[in-house]
């Protein structure tokens, strides 16, 4: 079974990738290895190695730290699945999706889509 830290890296790769949209082809283009080796990573069927990990960042324009934020103890996750909100939400390829979208809105809408967004949920 894939550790928690390797499927969390792998996330986050993945949610990564898709905000830049990225293929995983591209990706493994830029790093230098197959595309079948990035699907391992995003699975947590393989674990990234500290250079591969470098490489990983350097083609996503992020720190290597960015695939360890928001790793949760055993308590914390607990105590998230009570929560509203799914845990797992920017792992979803529609969320993502829509994230991406919605910064390329420029700003004075964006704003204003925000803004009717707050009233829509405030209202449901």
């Amino acid at each position: 079974m894939a550790h928690k830290v390797d499927v969390h890296v792998g996330k986050c790769i993945r949610q990564r990738r898709w905000l830049k949209g990225m293929t995983q082809q591209g990706l493994a283009d830029l790093v230098g290895i197959k595309f079948q080796q990035i699907q391992k990573y995003e699975t947590g069927a393989n674990r990234v190695s500290a250079s591969r990990l470098w490489d990983i960042a350097d083609a996503l324009d992020v720190q290597v730290s960015f695939f360890f934020e928001g790793l949760k103890s055993a308590e914390d996750e607990a105590a998230l699945k009570d929560a509203t909100v799914p845990t797992d939400l920017m792992s979803d390829k529609e969320a993502m999706d829509l994230v991406r979208s919605y910064y390329a809105i420029p700003e004075n809408q964006r704003r204003r889509l925000f803004e009717l967004a707050r009233v829509l949920s405030d209202v449901a």
